[in-house]
């Protein structure tokens, strides 16, 4: 029988973990911890693994270490891969999959949602109502089709918020590098500047990559109307903290909807009700701000995603060890 090890597994994933094993006769391990160097001997004795985690495994040992148990490769149940140094991967003979689509739609709902709430500023809203202020003064907000929203990165879930969008009524602008042809009947594609001056929203859809990384910076903060907000479900480094930090504090924009943020490895899916989240400076003033929302990477957390995640991952394990080819290799 296949053995397969799955790291950082969360309890609801197990439902869809053990209904995959009965199913596929696999007899699957699981582990809170992620993988490192101080972990990877876990691995010894199975076939194939899964991982899902935030921290870089940049220790080069890791990856041999894996080659050298007999295991053929790394699978990461997530769309993100930037946890995985690729190439020492390669290098020890591993092959790298991802889950590129496990459910476009859970993503793109949440950020129609954060949407939602820029346009009726509901932090604002929010933070003046505990307060015990009930004024309206301030809170006139902006319908959905009289609105104007921009997606920077329209592919899988880019292109799925813009279809949301669409049939809402609202004006949607693009910009990506790569022109879809499907969505040129719903979207008007423009260059970054044009969108970042035009749109009441901006919400970013990228993957993370060197070319991404600190994509928004203070000189595209300066070009977005005052009264905008912008929207994060892609990954913290796209965006220039300290940089956003300041064009909330002097309101160069209005509104920052966050799921990811740098540092969010040291913050998220941990409770920290009683040592408090200081250890991360940005986050900690971010959270401090009314006009900010943060939520702890949770835009992909839905039943069909979870299900969709460890499905995938785990056909694309079985694929590999019967020497097949599968759709979600990363080169």
């Amino acid at each position: 029988m296949t053995k397969i090890i799955m790291y950082s597994v969360r309890p609801d994933e197990m439902p869809a973990i053990n209904a995959h094993a009965k199913r596929e006769h696999l007899e699957i391990h699981t582990t809170k911890d992620g993988l490192s160097a101080g972990t990877v001997d876990q691995a010894q004795g199975f076939d194939g693994i899964v991982i899902q985690q935030r921290n870089r495994i940049d220790d080069d040992h890791v990856y041999q270490r894996l080659a050298d148990m007999g295991l053929k490769q790394l699978t990461s149940r997530t769309a993100g891969f930037d946890m995985i140094n690729v190439e020492a991967a390669h290098k020890a003979g591993l092959i790298v999959t991802n889950v590129p689509a496990y459910s476009p739609r859970s993503v793109a709902e949440h950020a129609l949602m954060q949407i939602f709430r820029v346009l009726r500023k509901a932090p604002l809203v929010d933070s003046q109502v505990r307060a015990n202020n009930y004024s309206w003064a301030g809170l006139q907000a902006k319908e959905i089709h009289s609105a104007t929203i921009g997606i920077i990165g329209a592919g899988r879930i880019g292109g799925t918020l813009a279809k949301l969008l669409h049939a809402l009524g609202a004006t949607v602008l693009a910009y990506d590098v790569v022109q879809r042809d499907e969505l040129k009947s719903i979207v008007t594609y423009v260059d970054k500047t044009t969108l970042l001056q035009k749109a009441d929203v901006v919400s970013l859809h990228v993957d993370l990559n060197p070319t991404s990384k600190n994509l928004m910076t203070a000189t595209d903060f300066a070009q977005m109307q005052p009264t905008a907000g912008i929207v994060n479900a892609s990954r913290g480094p796209v965006i220039n903290t300290d940089d956003l930090v300041d064009a909330l504090e002097t309101h160069q924009i209005a509104f920052a909807m966050l799921d990811t943020v740098t540092g969010e490895e040291k913050i998220f899916n941990s409770d920290h009700r009683q040592d408090g989240i200081d250890s991360q400076p940005n986050i900690a003033k971010l959270h401090a701000m009314s006009n900010v929302i943060i939520t702890p990477h949770i835009a992909f957390f839905t039943n069909i995603a979870v299900q969709n995640m460890v499905d995938i991952s785990l056909d694309d394990v079985q694929a590999i060890l019967a020497g097949h080819a599968t759709d979600h290799t990363v080169n």
